[in-house]
Parts: structure tokens; sequence; C-alpha cells
């Protein structure tokens, strides 16, 4: 009988281990004479929020604008809330918005366009963004009081502006109905925060590539 030759296999070479993107994090600091605001954000978190504004509502909507995009969102604020709430959330959109453009970076790799329906019991609101580096807010919402607790409803809205501009992003926000307050801007924060989710996740179909014929974003 042959003796019957040795085969040797070789186990597959495993695939290096790719280590969690660290690199889109960032942090601003804003002081003027009328707020001094501290902010940081990590777009690759797990949804952690550090957030004092002095606003308890505002406050809540930045928490849940947190948890539901999975940033890591820390604001430390200080305003003139003396006066009114008007400087401290426009300036707190102005930072965060910023933070965003510069974890950002050179936008490669993210999905950019995004679009949402969120319901929020009664209420129910449409989100759609594009992360283009060309900043735009349609924003569509109508409030039945002045106020939710101390916030004024109308400021729901310079928010968006404020964040949109210094985002960079193309922003549409639509309120399709709803007939409590509350229930509306918190259907807008967390319609937001879905879009931000999917728009800002990195495709691995396309890493490394920046999603435009253009070849940049923003030009």
């Amino acid at each position: 009988m042959a003796r019957g030759r040795k085969l040797t296999v070789k186990a597959p070479a495993r695939a290096p281990v790719k280590a969690r993107k660290d690199g889109r994090k960032a942090s601003v600091k804003r002081t003027t004479k009328e707020t001094d605001i501290e902010v940081s954000v990590d777009l690759d978190g797990t949804g952690k929020s550090a957030v004092s504004t002095g606003i308890g509502f505002f406050d809540h909507m930045l928490d849940l604008l947190a948890r539901h995009s999975r940033i890591d969102i820390a604001v430390k604020a200080k305003g003139d809330l003396h006066i009114d709430h008007h400087h401290t959330t426009e300036d707190v959109g102005i930072a965060l918005g910023q933070a965003v453009k510069q974890a950002l970076g050179d936008m490669k790799g993210i999905t950019r366009y995004s679009d949402v329906h969120v319901p929020m019991d009664e209420a129910l609101t449409r989100v759609a963004i594009d992360v283009s580096g060309r900043p735009f807010l349609v924003f569509k919402a109508t409030f039945g009081r002045d106020k939710v607790g101390a916030f004024d409803t109308e400021l729901v809205q310079e928010w968006f502006q404020a964040f949109a501009m210094n985002a960079g992003i193309t922003l549409h926000v639509e309120a399709l109905y709803g007939t409590n307050d509350h229930h509306i801007a918190e259907s807008c924060f967390k319609g937001l925060a879905r879009a931000l989710r999917a728009a800002l996740a990195i495709d691995p179909r396309a890493a490394g590539e920046v999603p435009s014929t253009k070849g940049t974003l923003g030009g």
C-alpha cells in the first residue's frame, strides 16, 4: 500500500481588528457679553449627555438629542437668563453647530442624506437633512402657546436656525400636526437626532470617499 502524503492546511489569516474611530470629536468655547458656553461632542459616541444651561426644558431637549442621535454631547452654559432665554438658547445652537462641523472634518465616508418621520404621541414631525456644508433651514411648526413652562416656544426655531447655519447642514423640519406644544417641540428635536444619526454614520461601502460628485462638500 502506497504511503500517503501528509497534507498541511494553513488556517486562514485573521482579518486585522479595526479600532473604533475616535477622531470625530470637537470642543468649542464661546464667550460673549451675554453668554459663556463650553460644548463638546463625540459623533461616534453612545448618546451620553451632560447638559447644564439653566433652562430646564432646553436641557431636556438637548438630553434627548444626544440620546437619540448617539452623539455624546456636553454643554455648560451661563447666560443672561435674568433678561430672557434667547441669548443662551441661540448661542448654544451656534456652539453646538460649530462643534459638529469641526468634528466632521472633511466628511469622508459619511452617509450624508437622511429623512425621518418621528411621532410623539399625537404630534408627528418630518425631518430631512443633507450634510452638505451649505447651511440652510426650512422650519415649519405652529405652536398654540407662547411658552412651554418658562421656555418661549419661538426659541425652538431660533435654536434650529443657529445650529443648522453653524453646522453647515441643509435642514428641513416640518411639524405635520400636533396639539401639545411640548410634544411638537420634542418630536422636532428627536427627528433631528434620528436624522443626524443616519446621515453622520460612516457608509462602509464609501469609506474614505467624499459623498459628492464634486469631490468636496461645502464649496
